[in-house]
């Protein structure tokens, strides 16, 4: 029966064969098994974390999709569907998946087009459409397809077969293409999933490169500027993912803080991946700031560009709606830094969003996103002192 119903998807799956629409509006929001666990993984952990996210304030926050990454497979029976390892999940992903919903939640899992994942698990490819059914039998909400194991395939017909196996399966699945942007997804992805990565992975470190051989993690900056005009592809439905937070994996305060700042500029989904079981007051303050994160999760949906660079001090700017802005001054460099910024000099023009940003002709009311407070208006110079590698973030409105 089940080998039925597999070939009647795939014989209809030219005439319905499309994304899941009307999906991650704003840039999803969740957690992520990797960063802290990687194959370390089990359903206790995960029931944990799933208490955890609802009792700090994150579910009240925005963050709702719990995603189990790489590492929780077990194999594929006699028919060629796959299970999850016995002895991580005994009770088995749909129990799991229940239980992150009973809070509330979205459940999200892993995979990769190539026989195996980039920790050498079982992968999907021959066996999309049996995976997808699988995950819908789950109630999987979120996938995210990685890019292991996959010399001789062709990214946008790898993608798209999942996507259509996710379609065909009839269960909403909001779909990650975690590709690294070796195939320009921006270019291609819209009709396909709802985020794509732009990079590769990244490291827990302000501006670094991590060298494993034949691939590099990356740090918060290098990521930041590994690709350039791309922010006109991104918008609501479909976002350019510049990979998971390092907020709280060793950074100082002022570091994570900018990474935080800069995320939510960027327009790009807040996926956090330390351990919220033992996370810091001072770093759950900084993932649930809601004022930061509603810059993040504005429904007009623009990516924040780079207005100028001054003595080391870059100047973010993002349109929002209402004709509001969000500006992020960030100080780069490792030493202390003055703002002295004249709004009445400085008129930003977004071609793109087609918005325009001059004090000269309108008043703005300023709100320091940190501070949570309001510190006057752009008639006035904007007068402040940044740390190293720390933000000023600030809201404007009439």
């Amino acid at each position: 029966m089940k080998n039925i119903l597999l070939f009647t998807m795939i014989c209809t799956i030219s005439l319905y064969a499309q994304k899941f629409e009307k999906l991650a509006l704003t840039p999803p929001m969740g957690w992520n098994t990797w960063n802290t666990f990687a194959s370390d993984i089990n359903e206790t952990k995960i029931r944990e974390i799933a208490d955890v996210m609802v009792s700090n304030g994150m579910k009240e926050a925005g963050y709702k999709y719990l995603i189990i990454d790489d590492c929780w497979q077990g194999g594929r029976d006699s028919l060629g569907f796959i299970y999850p390892d016995a002895l991580k999940f005994p009770s088995g992903m749909k129990a799991l998946a229940d239980y992150i919903h009973s809070k509330g939640l979205k459940f999200g899992i892993y995979s990769d087009p190539g026989n195996k994942t980039c920790a050498g698990y079982t992968g999907s490819r021959g066996h999309e459409y049996q995976d997808a059914l699988t995950y819908a039998k789950w109630g999987v909400d979120y996938l995210k397809y990685d890019w292991c194991d996959t010399d001789s395939l062709n990214a946008f017909g790898a993608y798209s077969t999942m996507r259509d196996a996710l379609f065909a399966a009839k269960r909403p699945v909001v779909f990650n293409l975690c590709e690294w942007g070796n195939h320009q997804p921006w270019l291609w992805g819209k009709n396909v999933g709802h985020l794509w990565r732009i990079s590769g992975d990244i490291a827990p470190c302000f501006d670094c490169e991590v060298s494993h051989g034949t691939y590099s993690d990356y740090g918060i900056m290098r990521v930041v500027g590994m690709r350039s005009g791309i922010r006109n592809y991104a918008g609501p439905g479909h976002w350019n993912d510049f990979d998971m937070m390092e907020v709280g994996k060793g950074m100082t305060q002022n570091e994570d803080r900018a990474h935080f700042s800069l995320w939510c500029m960027l327009a790009t989904p807040l996926t956090t991946g330390n351990d919220l079981r033992k996370m810091s007051e001072e770093t759950k303050n900084i993932i649930t700031n809601k004022e930061a994160i509603a810059v993040n999760q504005d429904s007009l949906g623009i990516e924040a560009f780079l207005y100028n660079t001054k003595d080391s001090v870059e100047v973010w700017a993002k349109p929002l709606m209402n004709n509001e802005w969000a500006i992020c001054f960030l100080n780069r460099s490792a030493k202390l830094k003055r703002i002295d910024f004249d709004w009445a000099k400085n008129i930003i023009i977004d071609d793109f969003a087609k918005r325009e940003l001059n004090a000269s002709k309108d008043i703005y009311n300023i709100r320091d996103l940190w501070a949570k407070k309001n510190v006057g208006k752009t008639t006035d110079i904007l007068k402040s002192e940044l740390a190293p590698h720390n933000v000023l973030m600030i809201r404007l409105n009439k």
